[in-house]
This record gives C-alpha cells, sequence and structure tokens, in this order.
C-alpha cells in the first residue's frame, strides 16, 4: 500500500516569510511553501517504547520515536504516523562535546549518515548545538545551529552562523496537559524548511535534557 505524506496544519503565513532556497536535509516531501506549526509532546501515557512525539495541532501523530538514548543501546528510532522509520538517531559516548548522529532509515552504516549535531562546548548555561551535513566532514562550520533553554521551552534553529530562522519552539500549557502528565510545546517550522529534519534535532535536544534534568 503506498504511502501517503500528510500535510500538518498551517501557521499564520504573513509571519514567516519564506527563504529564498528550500532547506531538505531529510527529505523534500516534508518541505511545504507554508509555514507549519506542531505540537511536541513528551511523557505520553498512550505510547509506548518512547515518551516523544510529535503531532498537529488537532491532536492527530505525526512522528513518535521507539527506544531511547542513553539505554543500553544509545538510540532512537524515529518514525511517522504509520511507524515507518524516517531516521535513527545514536549517541556518541565519551566524545568531548557529546556527539549525535542521524542515520537515514533504520541504518546506522557511515554511507547512510544525514548530519551529526554536538553541543558547541561542554558547559553552557543555555544550550547550543552545532549541526554538520554528512557532506561537511570537515566541520570548520557548522551548517545549522540551535540555541536556547530546554527549560523555558524556548529554543531557535538558525542556517549555518547567520541569524536567518528556520523554526522556533515555545511553550504550549493547559490544564488537561498537567493532569495527564503530559508536557506539550508548540514548534513553528517556517515556509520551505524540511520539518522532519527540526523534529530530528528536537529530538536529540530532548534525550540531551531528557538525561541532564529529568530523569
Amino acid at each position: 500500500m503506498e504511502h501517503v505524506q500528510a500535510y500538518p496544519p498551517l501557521a499564520t503565513p504573513s509571519a514567516y516569510p519564506p527563504l529564498a532556497t528550500r532547506v531538505s536535509v531529510i527529505g523534500p516531501q516534508y518541505c511545504y511553501p507554508q509555514p507549519i506549526d506542531l505540537v511536541v509532546v513528551r511523557k505520553v501515557l498512550t505510547i509506548s517504547e518512547g515518551k516523544f512525539a510529535v503531532t498537529d495541532i488537532y491532536g492527530n501523530i505525526m512522528f513518535k520515536t521507539k527506544g531511547k538514548f542513553f539505554s543500553i543501546h544509545d538510540r532512537r528510532l524515529l518514525t511517522d504516523a504509520a511507524g515507518n522509520p524516517v531516521c535513527t538517531l545514536r549517541h556518541k559516548i565519551m566524545t568531548v562535546h557529546d556527539r549525535w548522529q542521524v542515520f537515514r532509515g533504520e541504518s546506522t552504516e557511515e554511507k547512510d549518515l544525514i548530519f551529526t549535531a554536538k553541543r558547541s562546548s561542554m558547559i553552557q548555561l543555555k544550550t547550543k548545538l552545532h549541526v554538520f551535513l554528512a557532506t561537511n566532514p570537515k566541520e570548520d562550520v557548522c551548517d545549522f545551529r540551535m540555541e536556547g533553554s530546554w527549560l523555558e521551552r524556548s529554543c531557535f534553529i538558525y542556517s549555518g552562523e547567520r541569524n536567518t530562522i528556520l523554526a522556533q519552539m515555545h511553550k504550549k500549557c493547559s490544564v488537561e496537559s498537567e493532569f495527564l502528565g503530559k508536557d506539550k510545546f508548540m514548534v513553528t517550522i517556517y515556509p520551505n524548511v524540511d520539518y522532519a529534519f527540526v523534529v530530528a534535532l528536537i529530538a536529540i535536544l530532548d534525550g540531551i535534557n531528557n538525561d541532564d534534568d529529568f530523569e
């Protein structure tokens, strides 16, 4: 049966001008010409094998994870709503700045490496991740960067060393969420930006801070 990619609901288009070029990292099917809003849900009581899921603004599952970092396998599998593998996130322990590698599908082979993310420094008051594509093995200059406060659920994803914003996350609270033991926050992805790539980065950020602050 052919898998049909569902597009999430759009955000308000006027506030987010489209980028001049499309930012496709995991795949062009995840790029949309309008801004989109997604909801990240942590500690989901109804989802097995993981505490991280991404829904549209109506609560429909878009992505979910299996496995967790800092376990015996040190990896997470990001899948779409139907359970099809999107990418594998692997934590490399015992590296100077901590390092996470993202591979296509369920692979962990170097030929399937998409990108690598690492802390910009070991001691950080706020989260700063540098992201390097597989086509940038020297890692002299990052291709993307992620900065912000995880505890405040405020974070921005930028293009390289520039201040061009690709996506941002912000807090979303509700009485229902607190009652069910869930933690929700919004992510707005700008036009023509790969939203699966953004979700993978936030899953890495969740893994880092889940270990540092929550578990």
